[in-house]
């Protein structure tokens, strides 16, 4: 399966949005990644769903939408998704996740869930037919900057084995170059690229890319 690079646009010069969005253009990313947290669900609050919208008017490059929120299904309408996107929804916040991800299904988007650190590959056992994508957190969702959750690689181990070939397998959480060689090793599809080996001071995002499909 080919490697796909997803920009996490939480660390993108959001002033400049248009421009940032066109330079990852440039630079070949296959996905724009787009962190929605609520505050609750995560300690943090992040971009909200009229920057998705704003987004897809932007540009035509598929979104990577991670919604870090309580009960997501309340705000899949929100959305103008559509089918090259990818609609992702954490396991853990939602009691109903196959009537969630279902809904998603019928408007014709990409399904998505992830897993936090602690939370065992056995939790979806039983969803694999409506899923798309499962997102392997290698941190605690809610922060960039945090060091690598030890028993990822392991995990994304077990998850290929798991799913085999054919279901795309992401990581998210200090995607660096050593760690992203190791995850794609371990079976890893899809990178989330932040602060760790895209958005860097001393490179353009043409050559951090660039930088990144060589080790994978």
């Amino acid at each position: 399966m080919k490697k796909l690079l997803s920009a996490s646009l939480m660390c993108a010069d959001l002033g400049a949005l248009r421009e940032s969005i066109y330079q990852l253009e440039k630079a070949g990313i296959d996905y724009l990644h787009i962190d929605i947290m609520d505050g609750s669900f995560v300690p943090n609050i992040t971009l909200g769903f009229d920057t998705v919208n704003t987004i897809k008017n932007i540009t035509d490059m598929p979104l990577d939408v991670h919604m870090m929120v309580n009960e997501p299904g309340r705000f899949i309408d929100n959305m103008k998704l559509g089918a090259d996107d990818i609609l992702c929804v954490h396991y853990e916040a939602d009691i109903h996740l196959q009537r969630t991800l279902d809904k998603i299904k019928s408007k014709g988007i990409k399904t998505g869930v992830a897993l936090n650190p602690q939370t065992p590959l056995t939790s979806i056992e039983y969803l694999r037919e409506y899923m798309d994508m499962l997102l392997v957190m290698t941190v605690s969702p809610g922060f960039a900057g945090q060091k690598i959750f030890t028993g990822a690689f392991r995990k994304c181990e077990d998850a290929r084995k798991m799913l085999g070939e054919s279901m795309l397998i992401e990581v998210d959480g200090n995607i660096s170059l050593e760690n992203g060689k190791k995850l794609s090793r371990c079976g890893a599809d899809m990178f989330v690229l932040g602060t760790s080996s895209l958005f860097l001071k001393d490179k353009t995002l043409i050559q951090a890319a660039e930088d990144f499909r060589k080790v994978l």
